[in-house]
């Protein structure tokens, strides 16, 4: 029996959702802000598998405990407790789906992508993703548990 295109349709529609799940995260510091959802996709079971040469989705939910003009995001491999920073191609959080200025109470989905750049080793590390406002303050800090593989 071939399968109808409906029910390719609505399999690979369960099959995103569950590239999507809301990720275990460790909150490491959020000061001005409190998140409610962090996701990285796709990454459908902890610790993530991150493919060498390629790019994840990241998207969290917070709220802003202030007002800032501006944020701006740092990224780190945690190594044996040594913070390695991580490049990423937007470090500006206004450029990535921030409606600023930031206001207090708001809600707000940040929105980045996270490129596995094919020179890194294959390692399991901690990714602990900041965004910090414009006093250099904490709006959310959280880390998640990876595996680098080829």
């Amino acid at each position: 029996m071939v399968p109808s295109p409906l029910a390719l349709l609505l399999a690979l529609g369960a099959a995103a959702t569950a590239l999507a799940e809301p990720l275990r995260f460790v909150d490491c510091g959020s000061k001005d802000g409190s998140i409610q959802e962090v996701n990285v996709s796709p990454c459908p079971t902890q610790p993530c598998q991150l493919h060498k040469g390629t790019s994840y989705s990241v998207n969290v939910t917070f709220a802003s405990k202030i007002e800032s003009q501006g944020s701006k995001a740092r990224v780190y491999g945690e190594m044996l407790h040594v913070d390695v920073p991580f490049p990423i191609p937007e470090p500006d959080g206004c450029k990535s789906g921030i409606q600023c200025p930031i206001q207090k109470g708001h809600s707000y989905s940040y929105l980045n992508k996270l490129p596995v750049k094919s020179e890194y080793p294959s390692i399991k590390l901690i990714v602990k993703w900041e965004l910090v406002d414009d006093q250099d303050q904490m709006l959310f800090c959280w880390k998640i548990p990876v595996q680098i593989t080829g």
